[in-house]
């Protein structure tokens, strides 16, 4: 497991944009190398919910289809960081968005396929 820690959440109106950040850190993040890396959502009341993912080294990108064309996923590799670019943003897409990480093969889609996960930033559009 690696540490994760997100940053970018805050308040924006409708049709307004975001860009989620979230970066590896601790002493085992030199020399992790993901498979996945991904963007997860929990709305109050309601389960957590696949956003967006990238594959590390094909860089494959995977996107839920509530937000398929309003939302980027990228990746540094490096910085060992995913970013998430959120445009055109609704009133549902309010949630605590959580970056995820997995080393080993698995679906995108599918919580089971991450084993590290940061503590969430909470996004919040009005209307």
């Amino acid at each position: 497991q690696v540490q994760l820690a997100e940053s970018g959440g805050g308040l924006v109106q409708a049709g307004g944009s975001l860009r989620l950040s979230c970066a590896a850190s601790g002493h085992s993040a030199s020399t992790y190398i993901p498979y996945l890396m991904g963007w997860f959502r929990q709305a109050p009341g309601k389960e957590r919910e696949f956003v967006a993912a990238i594959s590390w080294g094909a860089e494959n990108t995977f996107y839920a289809d509530s937000v398929k064309g309003r939302v980027t996923i990228s990746r540094d590799s490096p910085k060992k960081s995913v970013y998430l670019q959120m445009n055109s943003l609704k009133p549902e897409d309010t949630a605590v968005y959580f970056c995820a990480a997995g080393r080993a093969y698995g679906s995108a889609f599918k919580l089971g396929s991450y084993e590290s996960w940061g503590q969430g930033t909470q996004v919040t559009v009005s209307s």
